[in-house]
């Protein structure tokens, strides 16, 4: 397992969903040195500053959000949760009343911001979602009540676990697939959670990806961004799984656009669009280091880590998307969750 609101966009942030976060929490750990280097060019390829298979970002829908937050509370959230690691001038800049933030670098254009004038002004901040503080008191027999919760398998096991390479097998065991012991999981956790009370929906019922893409599609998508990186004549197959020149093939990258990039969005289209969920649990289990392939050595490290939206690095705001979706998120108050 080593490959690694109706207001959002139409394919909204693949690791953005709903105030919980769609926690994209696989570890990419024998794969990590590769992938690496091979997501940022595949970012930089995209039309119109926008990240991989991103659609451009509605910022019409910030205007619902005017006058809801006052500069003070503007300030604190992007200094100190959002962009701790400094933001130009060029990208967002805040004045007394309002903020300048850009849309589009070629075009400079701006969306501004009004803020409140103080807290007793400022108008009620719109969600589809409700926070934590406005859900009724628990019944002691039915503490979820009325919550509703998505369950979302991490990856896709079945027949793609092994192009996600989240799939081993030890002799002639059956073989371990992630995204089939996440779906599992997912079935055991479900009666639970309705027996608390909670109403609760699968984003994936099935090993079936809920993309109607395949890998194919992408294609020539994939042999563009090769060339774009320095793969002047990128061959069309894999020929050896353990050749570490197998990124730099159309195959390899088509598959990642697939599994990585167009699930994971749709993903975040049925959760922001039609589940409207006030909670989202995405579960994975983490890969570890095994050794050989060939002969893998199990292991009995274990951990649990959770991740949380904020601190965004100054590359990832220079596209318009991710720029977007990091102050819709700060104006929903999400961190306050």
């Amino acid at each position: 397992m080593t490959k690694s609101e109706g207001m959002t966009n139409d394919e909204a942030r693949s690791l953005t969903l709903r105030h919980s976060g769609f926690v994209i929490s696989s570890a990419f750990v024998l794969r990590a040195s590769s992938f690496l280097f091979w997501i940022f060019p595949l970012a930089l390829y995209a039309a119109d500053h926008l990240t991989v298979l991103a659609s451009k970002p509605r910022w019409s829908v910030l205007e619902n959000y005017q006058e809801t937050i006052t500069h003070d509370e503007f300030t604190h959230l992007i200094r100190d949760i959002y962009c701790t690691h400094g933001l130009g001038d060029d990208l967002l800049k805040i004045d007394n009343d309002s903020a300048q933030i850009l849309k589009n670098r070629d075009a400079q254009t701006f969306f501004t911001l009004r803020f409140a004038n103080d807290e007793a002004s400022r108008r009620e901040v719109p969600r589809l979602w409700r926070p934590a503080k406005s859900l009724p008191p628990a019944r002691p027999e039915k503490p979820l009540a009325g919550l509703r919760i998505a369950l979302v398998p991490g990856h896709l096991g079945g027949r793609w676990a092994k192009m996600e390479e989240r799939w081993f097998q030890v002799g002639d065991a059956p073989a371990v697939q992630e995204g089939d012991l996440a779906l599992r999981t997912t079935r055991i956790l479900a009666p639970q959670l309705r027996k608390l009370g909670a109403k609760v929906f699968f984003v994936r019922k099935s090993a079936e990806p809920i993309t109607s893409k395949r890998p194919d599609d992408f294609r020539e998508l994939a042999r563009k961004i090769l060339i774009k990186n320095g793969v002047p004549q990128p061959r069309a197959d894999v020929l050896d799984p353990n050749d570490p020149a197998k990124e730099q093939t159309v195959r390899w990258q088509s598959e990642i656009l697939f599994y990585r990039y167009s699930e994971i969005r749709r993903r975040a289209v049925l959760v922001n669009t039609k589940l409207h969920p006030d909670l989202v649990l995405c579960l994975h289990f983490n890969a570890e280091g095994w050794g050989d392939p060939s002969n893998p050595t199990l292991i009995e490290t274990n951990h649990l880590h959770l991740l949380i939206n904020g601190s965004y690095l100054k590359d990832e705001l220079e596209f318009d998307d991710e720029r977007f979706e990091m102050v819709r998120r700060l104006l929903s108050r999400v961190c306050d969750e």
